[in-house]
């Protein structure tokens, strides 16, 4: 799968993926055991394309790759991808890309009565209130994050 850099921001790195390309891996069906190793298997008969797991909606999905530690302790660290889905609608609690005062950011939202707030999980940042002076709008919906171990 090729990553094609759409645009640049100071929070996120935006890419289009080529859908068009398949990439068929091996796949484990029995599981894998986090406790008492399990017998291993003699072969591997299935495959896994990660284009049709991670991608939902592909014309309004991109990647994102996330500069800044202001989500960390959501699980989401410096140089991680991020699957964005812009056809999904937000809610309360969703983790999601937004545009705010020229720039983009990750962030779980967090909607009461007449407000919104874009609320980090790192204790170093403030949360952000939304008021009637900032440009902002909900550019897309987390679905998966992929990290590097």
């Amino acid at each position: 799968m090729k990553l094609k850099k759409i645009t640049s921001s100071e929070g996120i790195d935006f890419y289009a993926a080529d859908l068009a390309t398949a990439i068929s891996l091996p796949f484990v069906d029995e599981g894998i055991a986090a406790g008492f190793p399990s017998p291993a298997q003699d072969y591997m008969d299935l495959a896994l394309d990660l284009n049709k797991e991670l991608i939902k909606h592909p014309s309004a999905t991109f990647y994102g790759r996330v500069k800044g530690t202001s989500m960390q302790d959501a699980n989401i660290d410096d140089g991680d991808i991020l699957v964005i889905d812009r056809s999904l609608e937000y809610r309360n609690g969703m983790t999601a890309v937004c545009f705010i005062d020229g720039e983009f950011t990750v962030k779980r939202l967090k909607i009461e009565k007449k407000k919104v707030f874009l609320m980090p999980a790192n204790n170093e940042f403030e949360p952000i209130e939304i008021t009637n002076e900032n440009e902002f709008m909900v550019w897309g919906i987390v679905t998966f994050v992929i990290k590097k171990v």
